[in-house]
């Protein structure tokens, strides 16, 4: 239904002050922070782990060699989504407004509301980390204490989920840096950055830029800043719902993952018979995950 003049009844009136809640000001792309951009020409797009070999066995004198075996395994898979909004006005709406183009003020809507819809997309790859259904290529939840590889289950929760504190935070950076990979192997990886929601900036301030240990009356040094372990600090995505869960984001390769498919492109046609003009967005993307030693973290206390 195209938006007519009895939805602009004000605007069409002289004496008006002002129009506002068009206008507020954006936070810049948080989601580009936290996931590695890609493009993609295709529907979709598929990442395989490639299994290595396991520890080298003695070789007694006079024995054969060991042989062992590689192969691929699961399949991480980025579906596209076509995400696209519309609206319609009349041409005596917009014709009649005097304080300007009513259709110029809501094209930059739309884009508003793309961009926003975006970012809850990148959001609820980590706001569904622990939830069901949502798993990845191994069968689990980005979360999860039971990843299964050839050397049995690994995990990249705290085994008591808990909230955002220095013992927390240092529980998490001492399991990346005990991460092995698929065959048992240990790899090198740390922490980079502290993803957190709204309600944890303040705590996450501290943690990470004082000088000293907080909440302490010991005059020790804090070991996560002086250490540089999270080296990006923290991050705060506004879009996550769990005010008390939190993430911390490795450098392990192939983590959290987007593929922009097709970017934003802007349609406008008008109809012939009813002089309505139609006004388009339209963009097609993926988020989603691929090695889970990507994140780590907790769902929190709660």
């Amino acid at each position: 239904m195209a938006m007519n003049r009895a939805s602009f009844a004000k605007m069409l009136e002289p004496g008006l002050n002002t129009l506002f809640g068009l206008e507020y000001d954006r936070y810049p792309e948080e989601y580009a922070a936290v996931f590695e951009s890609n493009t993609s020409q295709k529907a979709f797009e598929e990442d395989v782990l490639l299994q290595g070999f396991g520890n080298a066995p003695t070789k007694n004198e006079g024995a054969a060699v060991s042989y062992d075996a590689a192969s691929q395994q699961w399949t991480a898979r980025y579906q596209h989504e076509t995400i696209a909004l519309a609206f319609s006005i009349t041409e005596e709406a917009e014709e009649d407004g005097q304080y300007g183009s009513i259709a110029s003020r809501y094209t930059k809507a739309l884009a508003r509301s793309m961009a926003s819809t975006k970012e809850i997309k990148a959001a609820n790859v980590l706001n569904n980390a622990q939830a069901a259904g949502f798993t990845g290529g191994d069968g689990q939840t980005l979360l999860s204490a039971s990843h299964p590889t050839q050397n049995g289950n690994q995990s990249n929760v705290l085994a008591t989920a808990a909230d955002l504190s220095e013992t927390s935070l240092e529980s998490i950076l001492i399991q990346i840096s005990d991460m092995k990979d698929d065959r048992g192997l240990r790899i090198a990886a740390q922490g980079t950055q502290l993803i957190i929601p709204t309600a944890y900036q303040f705590v996450a301030e501290r943690l990470l830029e004082s000088t000293l240990r907080t909440g302490t009356a010991d005059n020790d040094l804090n070991a996560i800043k002086s250490g540089g372990y999270l080296p990006k600090g923290y991050h705060v995505m506004r879009r996550l719902t769990d005010a008390d869960g939190f993430f911390v984001q490795t450098d392990v390769p192939d983590g959290l993952k987007m593929f922009q498919r097709s970017p934003m492109k802007k349609g406008m046609e008008g109809d012939f018979e009813t002089g309505n003009v139609r006004y388009k967005v339209r963009e097609r993307y993926s988020f989603g995950f691929t090695d889970w030693r990507g994140v780590f973290g907790s769902e929190g206390a709660a």
